[in-house]
C-alpha cells in the first residue's frame, strides 16, 4: 500500500564534525528515499544541514554561534545542500525540488495554505519536495525558530495529512535511561501516550554539528500523533533500513496514534496561531469543553489577560493554571472582562456582541 511519508534526516547525520558535506551520506540517504519512491509513495524530505554545510566554505573555523554569521553560512550551505541531493536525486531520475518555511509561515494561514498547494502539486508530479528552515530570515524575535527542524518535520506531516513521519537519530529508539552511560537501560519499542515520564527519559543537546537532542524528536512525535500521525524515531544506516523503518520493523521507537488528521483550520489553531491572550475557566466549563463537546459562554470565565479583538486567538486555562487549548473569539477583551461569570441573559443586557459564545465550539480545538 503507497503512503504519504515524510521523513526528517538532521545535520549530523549529512554532515562531518568538522562541517561540510558527507557527499556518501547523502547518497546513501538519497538511495534509501529513491527505494520509497519507486515503489509508488509519496515521499518528502525534511533536512537539516544548510549552516553546518557552509560554514567552512564562508571561512569559518567553527560553526557560528551568531544570528547574522549562521544566516550567512545558512546562505551559501544551502546552496551546496540541494545541489548535493538534486545530483544525487538525478541518479535515480528523480526530480527535487526545495522548499523553505519558516514558523511564521505557519502562523499566517494564507502562506501556510499555499506552501501545502505547492507541495500537493509537487507530489502529484511525482516529485520529492525538499523541505527545510529558511535560516536566513528566521528569527526568534516574533514567532520563534523551529532551530532543530524536528518540529518543522511534524508540522509538514500534519499539514499534508502523511500517514508516517521518520525521524531518523544516531540512537536506536527511546531508552529508559541512557544506554551510552547505563547498558541496564531497556528500549522502549512503542510508546501510545507521551506521559511525563516518556519526556523525563529524553536526552538533553545534541551533537557539536546538529542542534536537536531526543527531547526534541519526543516533542516532534507528540506533534505528529496530535495530527493523526504515526510516528518513528530511531537508525537508519543500512541498505534498505528506511524502508523497514516504515514497513514497521525498524531499529527505534514507534509512536502510534488513535486520532484521525486534524483539518487545516484545526491545525493552524492548535500549532501556528499567536495567542494574544489567555482566559481562565471554572472547572464545569472546562469538563464541558473538553468532554462535552460544548461552546465557552461568558458564564464559565473567571479571568481573562491580555489585549485582543474578536477573531484573535487566545489560550484558555483551568484554574490550575494547566493550558487546555486554544479558540477564536467572539469578543474583544474588554467586553469579555465586563461580562464575565454572568448569564447569558445579563449579558446581552450588558453588551452587544455578534455571537453570545465567547469561543465556539467549531472554533476550539483541545490541547489535553
Amino acid at each position: 500500500m503507497t503512503e504519504r511519508i515524510v521523513v526528517k534526516i538532521g545535520s549530523s547525520s549529512l554532515t562531518s564534525d568538522e562541517g561540510g558535506l558527507n557527499r556518501e551520506r547523502i547518497q546513501y540517504f538519497t538511495s534509501e528515499l529513491a527505494a520509497l519512491h519507486k515503489k509508488g509513495n509519496s515521499v518528502m524530505l525534511v533536512t537539516s544541514g544548510a549552516v553546518a554545510a557552509g560554514f567552512r566554505q564562508i571561512g569559518y573555523a567553527t560553526k557560528p554561534k551568531i544570528v547574522h554569521e549562521k544566516q550567512a553560512a545558512a546562505a551559501v550551505g544551502q546552496a551546496l545542500l540541494m545541489q548535493a541531493y538534486q545530483e544525487a536525486f538525478n541518479s535515480y531520475g528523480i526530480v527535487a525540488a526545495q522548499i523553505l518555511l519558516t514558523r511564521a509561515d505557519f502562523s499566517n494561514r494564507r502562506r501556510i495554505q499555499n506552501a501545502l498547494m505547492t507541495i500537493e502539486e509537487l507530489l502529484r508530479l511525482g516529485i520529492i519536495p525538499i523541505i527545510n528552515e529558511n535560516d536566513t530570515v528566521a528569527t526568534d524575535e516574533l514567532v520563534p525558530k523551529f532551530g532543530d527542524n524536528d518540529s518543522l518535520s511534524a508540522f509538514v506531516a500534519a499539514m499534508t495529512k502523511a500517514a508516517k513521519l521518520v525521524i531518523i537519530t544516531d540512537m536506536d529508539g527511546l531508552y529508559t535511561e541512557d544506554p551510552r552511560k547505563n547498558p541496564q537501560a531497556v528500549k522502549i519499542e512503542r510508546v501510545d501516550q507521551i506521559s511525563e515520564d516518556i519526556m523525563k527519559v529524553a536526552g538533553g543537546a545534541g551533537s557539536s554539528v546538529g542542534t536537536g537532542g531526543m527531547r526534541s524528536k519526543i516533542e516532534a512525535a507528540r506533534i505528529a500523533m496530535r495530527g493523526g500521525v504515526h510516528a518513528f524515531i530511531g537508525k537508519v544506516q543500512q541498505e534498505g533500513d528506511l524502508s523497514l523503518a516504515v514497513e514497521g520493523n525498524g531499529r527505534g521507537t514507534y509512536f502510534d496514534t488513535k486520532l484521525n488528521s486534524l483539518p487545516m483550520k484545526k491545525q493552524w489553531l492548535g500549532f501556528h496561531s499567536i495567542p494574544l491572550g489567555r482566559a481562565t475557566v471554572d472547572e464545569g466549563a472546562a469538563l464541558a469543553m473538553l468532554e462535552g463537546g460544548k461552546s465557552l459562554l461568558p458564564a464559565g470565565v473567571h479571568e481573562v489577560l491580555g489585549e485582543f479583538l474578536p477573531g484573535d486567538v487566545i489560550e484558555v486555562a483551568n484554574q490550575q493554571g494547566e493550558i487546555i487549548g486554544r479558540g477564536v473569539v467572539n469578543y474583544a477583551a474588554w467586553q469579555i472582562q465586563a461580562v464575565a461569570g454572568l448569564t447569558t441573559e445579563e449579558v446581552k443586557r450588558r453588551i452587544d456582541v455578534a455571537r453570545i459564545e465567547f469561543i465556539h465550539r467549531d472554533e476550539w480545538i483541545s490541547l489535553k
